[in-house]
């Protein structure tokens, strides 16, 4: 999933050294989920904490599984392949709860009807996860993230006695039209998370499974039973964010691709007439397409990123177009060159054709630049015979 705030950078927090005091019986267990952001991808999912607070032992922390660190061995060649390793940062939680605010990110805490024994295990639960030898865990952007560490804690330590209804959950979304209802307001984001991730996030998600987002972890808990009875005691909205507009941008994907059609259009009429193939814009354009094929390739055989596999934006982003573009530059091309690029404009047209009903669900955005490519492939195959 997605980035997620890397607040042992941006709070002036210090981790509690608690050893795991026996709490009070005014000791309260809060699942907190703070809002997303329409402005920044990182934090366009929002984010999720658990807070333990007892005022007769002074103790009042956050328990963050957003934190990665940037000096880990080997950090961005590990990020590269899909091994993703995160971390339980513990801070004290009014710095925690401020950021948000200040970020005017609305912040909800459901205080949890725990009984003395279920709040004790859950925080000696949490301080143990929280040593320096137990706080890091493999990351996924999907079903091991800082919001789904939320339920499997709670989970761990209450075990049969909590219970998740996902009864409320009335809608049929895959992964992906999950992560597509909040990133609207994030057209490029949404674009290259479309680009990157392949079949595995057109499955659909089962109720327990859409808790990899912080609000329905919120709806999950409201609707979750302990003991027959519901775990959450009390509500309280610290904070509700005050609405921002989205300002207007050209540089929208619809924009730029569309205008990129329509150059591809024109420059193809003018090389049409004069029988002759631009042949610098072909190179640049395939070139770019056959790298990115290159890439989604890598990360689906190469890397561990699971959402990655089988990506069937392999159908427009062929890696073999980085080979055929360089062969245009040769004055005399090889013959089988224009089988190639005749075949790619009947494979491009297939593509749209079936774009709508394809296992995976491509991004619209990308109808465009796929009827720019088959242009262009068409014409080469027909300007290579003269």
């Amino acid at each position: 999933m997605k980035k997620v705030i890397f607040i042992a950078l941006l709070l002036l927090s210090i981790r509690a050294q608690s050893q795991s005091l026996p709490l009070s019986e005014g000791a309260q267990i809060s699942v907190i989920t703070c809002g997303p952001t329409p402005t920044e991808l990182y934090a366009a999912f929002g984010h999720s904490a658990i807070r333990v607070y007892d005022p007769d032992q002074q103790i009042d922390f956050a328990y963050n599984y957003g934190v990665f660190d940037f000096d880990q061995p080997n950090f961005y060649l590990n990020f590269a392949r899909g091994y993703l390793y995160y971390k339980l940062g513990v801070y004290h939680y009014p710095h925690f709860r401020d950021y948000y605010i200040s970020h005017n990110r609305y912040v909800h805490e459901q205080i949890l009807d725990l009984t003395t024994e279920q709040k004790q295990k859950v925080f000696d639960y949490l301080e143990w996860n929280g040593k320096p030898e137990n706080q890091t865990y493999r990351y996924d952007y999907f079903y091991n993230n800082c919001a789904t560490k939320i339920r499997d804690v709670l989970a761990e330590t209450l075990k049969d006695e909590l219970k998740f209804d996902g009864s409320f959950v009335k809608t049929d979304y895959t992964i992906r039209d999950l992560t597509d209802l909040y990133l609207g307001p994030q057209p490029w984001g949404d674009l290259g998370i479309d680009i990157c991730l392949g079949l595995p996030m057109d499955k659909k998600a089962a109720p327990y499974e859409y808790m990899f987002l912080p609000d329905y972890i919120e709806y999950s808990f409201d609707n979750a039973t302990i003991n027959s009875k519901p775990v959450v005691k009390q509500k309280v909205s610290v904070y509700e964010a005050i609405p921002e507009g989205i300002p207007f941008s050209f540089f929208h994907p619809w924009i730029v691709f569309g205008a990129f059609m329509l150059i591809t259009v024109i420059l193809s009429y003018y090389d049409w007439k004069r029988k002759k193939l631009s042949r610098w814009f072909d190179v640049t354009v395939f070139s770019a397409v056959g790298w990115i094929g290159v890439l989604l390739l890598l990360l689906w055989t190469a890397t561990d990123h699971q959402a990655a596999a089988r990506n069937f934006n392999l159908l427009w982003a062929l890696p073999l177009h980085a080979i055929a573009a360089i062969l245009l530059l040769k004055k005399q091309s090889p013959s089988w060159l224009i089988t190639y690029f005749k075949g790619t404009a009947i494979l491009l047209a297939a593509t749209l054709l079936l774009w709508f009903i394809l296992p995976q669900q491509l991004n619209i955005f990308l109808i465009p630049i796929t009827i720019a490519l088959m242009i262009r492939a068409s014409l080469i195959s027909k300007l290579l015979k003269k």
